[in-house]
C-alpha cells in the first residue's frame, strides 16, 4: 500500500485496542509494516487477527533483557512508537510506593531502554514517539504521580532527541480520550466526566483515539519536528 510510510517499518507498543490498536491501523493504512508489541502477545494476536500487515511480538517493557530481544527478533525498523502506561492515580496519602515506580518504569525508563536498543537498528529517517499526558500542564488533585510520570516523559523526549540526532524523537500528550482507561468509573461516573470536561473545554468535545493516532502520524512523518511535545487534549489546560 503506498503512503507516507510506504515500506517502513513501525514498532508499536502498548495494549490492543485504544490508542495502540488506532496507532498501528493508522500507521498500516499509511503504507507502513506494523509490529505490535506488549505483555501478552496471545492478546494481541487475537486482537489483530485478519489485519493485514500487522504482526505481533512480546516484550515487557520493565524487563531490559525483554526490550533486548526484541530488538534481535525484529532486526531493523524506522519507527519507534510506546503507547503503554501503568497510572498510579490517587491523592499523596494514598499513593502506593510499587504503583509509582511500575508508573516510571513503564512510561519513562521502558521507553528510554527502548530508545537504548532500538535506535541503533533504526534506518536514517527514522523516529521515536513517546507518549505524555495532559496531567503534566493541568496540575489536579488526585493526579500527582501521573502529573510527574508525564512530565518525565516530556524531558525524556526532548532529551533523547538531542542526543540520537537525527533519529526524531517527540511525545504525545493526549487529553480525555474515550478509552477504556476510564471504565474504572462506571458508566455513570464515566459519561459524567465526559460530559463535565467536554463543556469546559474549548473543543466542546472528548477525544477520540483516531485524533491521536493522527497526530502521532505526524510525528512520524514530519521530517523537521523533533524534540517536542504535542498536545491533543481539546485545549483542556487552559480551563
Amino acid at each position: 500500500m503506498n503512503g507516507p510510510l510506504h515500506d517502513r517499518t513501525v514498532l508499536v507498543v502498548g495494549r490492543g485496542g485504544g490508542i495502540a490498536r488506532a496507532v498501528a491501523v493508522a500507521a498500516r493504512d499509511a503504507g507502513a509494516r506494523v509490529v505490535a508489541a506488549g505483555r501478552h502477545q496471545q492478546t494481541l494476536s487475537d486482537v489483530y487477527a485478519g489485519e493485514p500487515d500487522i504482526s505481533t511480538e512480546a516484550v515487557d517493557l520493565t524487563d531490559e533483557a525483554s526490550i533486548v530481544a526484541l530488538g534481535e527478533r525484529l532486526g531493523s525498523l524506522d519507527h519507534v512508537v510506546s503507547t503503554a502506561s501503568a497510572r498510579a492515580r490517587g491523592r499523596l496519602a494514598d499513593l502506593d510506593r510499587e504503583a509509582v515506580r511500575l508508573s516510571f518504569d513503564t512510561k519513562v525508563i521502558g521507553p528510554l531502554l527502548l530508545a537504548k536498543h532500538l535506535a541503533p537498528r533504526m534506518a536514517k529517517g527514522g523516529s521515536i514517539t513517546l507518549f505524555s499526558g495532559v496531567a503534566a500542564t493541568k496540575i489536579t488533585v488526585g493526579t500527582l504521580a501521573v502529573a510527574i510520570t508525564n512530565g518525565a516523559a516530556d524531558v525524556l523526549a526532548r532529551s533523547l532527541a538531542l542526543e540520537l540526532a537525527p533519529i526524531r524523537v517527540n511525545a504525545i500528550s493526549p487529553g480525555v480520550i474515550d478509552t477504556g482507561a476510564w471504565d474504572a468509573l462506571g458508566e455513570e461516573g464515566k459519561a459524567k466526566h465526559f460530559a463535565d470536561v467536554g463543556e469546559r473545554n474549548p473543543a466542546r468535545r472528548i477525544g477520540t483515539p483516531h485524533d491521536v493516532a493522527n497526530a502521532v502520524l505526524f510525528a512520524m512523518t514530519s521530517t523537521f519536528l523533533t524534540g517536542v511535545t504535542l498536545p491533543v487534549d481539546g485545549g483542556e489546560p487552559l480551563t
